[in-house]
């Protein structure tokens, strides 16, 4: 008689209430990973899936072939991103208990990988991301009261209060508009690196998707056309351990590594401490060359924590030990950096201290001004009568009359 078949579920280590367990997560020391040339066979670099590039060490000591490349100012620079990101989300999260706007989402913890990554992009580069990558905007300078005030919905919020707070569109800066339904950003990423090729130009794009999103169909097919056409494209999995409250065995994170999921495809995939900004730069610029010199895609998992909420609608402490995030392997990236300038000579814990109070003034400074424009409850908002526009050239007749309908 054949055994009765059993279906299988993930389920995390741990529950709420329980000790942080996270020895399923193999940390290799620093400096282990070589750094292959641009123009490695995807099938030569297969390991890397399974390790993990790392530069900083338990010391904070940049070692390895991928140490190098940025220069003090750079670093520096690195930690004020992180710094003014982190305190960013802090204020915005704040303003939505305030009622200031309906809904906000952190990156906290997950600094790093987009504060870095946005340093190996040229002008001209275009990031598809989700609504977790704010550090983009931020490491290229694009003023924050611009997306304060897309986060207030108010009169001067560039979408005119089409989008969830936060769901940005920065084309200015490379940073295309954000879809809430995850997903759709990488065929859309791979799609305009093919536009690049074809044109015959020199830029690239950098597509975005959390480990939860690898499970839905738009992930497969974006690498599909990546693969059969070598697009010049840069495929980022943030692999944050969670998923909204489902963690990312659900999306099979536990069966296998989410970086290996590009071999069956024939692209080179890389697996990086996403909480080492020096990693993340390091990885990223290699990733960006290898695709601006034509040698095709890389599809890099970056290994970090989502140390807060979902969102203001999520309570983390239902479905994981509330102090989760203090045992995490990795760290704090903003802690690794500061350390790793301080064994460098060229920061302390004063400097530190008087850089957080610049940055919190700066984020303080800007959120009254984007204030002063209204936010959800308060102060003057888009006109009515833009609901109608931006869809069509020209606007169709039945627009036109639904629009004097309503008078506006």
């Amino acid at each position: 008689m054949s055994p009765r078949l059993s279906l299988h579920v993930p389920e995390p280590t741990v529950r709420p209430g329980g000790r942080p367990d996270f020895s399923h997560v193999s940390v290799p020391e620093a400096g282990e990973a070589p750094r292959p040339p641009l123009d490695v066979a995807p099938g030569e670099i297969r390991d890397f899936a399974y390790s993990m590039i790392r530069v900083l060490d338990d010391k904070g000591d940049a070692v390895g072939d991928w140490a190098g490349g940025l220069s003090l100012d750079a670093l520096r620079k690195g930690l004020r991103d992180m710094m003014l990101t982190r305190a960013f989300d802090a204020r915005m999260l704040l303003s939505q208990r305030q009622g200031k706007t309906s809904f906000y989402i952190t990156c906290l913890g997950e600094e790093a990988v987009a504060c870095a990554h946005r340093t190996a992009l040229r002008n001209g580069d275009m990031c598809f991301p989700t609504y977790r990558q704010q550090g983009l905007l931020i490491a290229h300078g694009w003023p924050m009261v611009d997306m304060m005030c897309s986060i207030f919905s108010n009169a001067r919020d560039r979408l005119r209060g089409r989008q969830l707070p936060g769901l940005y569109s920065a084309k200015e800066a490379g940073f295309f508009t954000v879809s809430g339904n995850l997903g759709t950003q990488y065929p859309q990423a791979v799609g305009w690196a093919m536009a690049s090729a074809i044109r015959g130009d020199d830029k690239i794009a950098s597509g975005w998707i959390g480990d939860g999103s690898t499970a839905e169909t738009d992930f497969h097919s974006a690498l599909v056309f990546a693969s059969v056409y070598r697009a010049p494209v840069i495929l980022n999995i943030v692999n944050n351990q969670w998923a909204i409250s489902s963690y990312q065995g659900i999306a099979g994170g536990e069966s296998a590594k989410f970086a290996a999921r590009a071999h069956g495809y024939g692209i080179a995939s890389l697996r990086v401490d996403g909480n080492d900004y020096l990693a993340v730069h390091a990885a990223s610029k290699w990733a960006a060359d290898r695709a601006r010199g034509d040698f095709g895609p890389t599809l890099i998992e970056w290994v970090t924590y989502r140390a807060g909420a979902h969102s203001t609608s999520d309570d983390p402490s239902k479905y994981r030990p509330k102090d989760e995030w203090a045992a995490w392997p990795l760290g704090d990236p903003i802690e690794r950096l500061k350390t790793h300038l301080i064994r460098l000579d060229a920061w302390s814990e004063d400097r530190h201290r008087q850089m957080q109070a610049e940055v919190d003034a700066d984020v303080l400074e800007a959120a009254k001004e984007a204030e002063s424009f209204g936010t959800l409850h308060d102060g003057p908002k888009p006109s009515a009568a833009s609901m109608f526009e931006d869809v069509y050239k020209e606007m169709p007749r039945h627009l036109r009359e639904q629009r004097q309908k309503l008078g506006v």
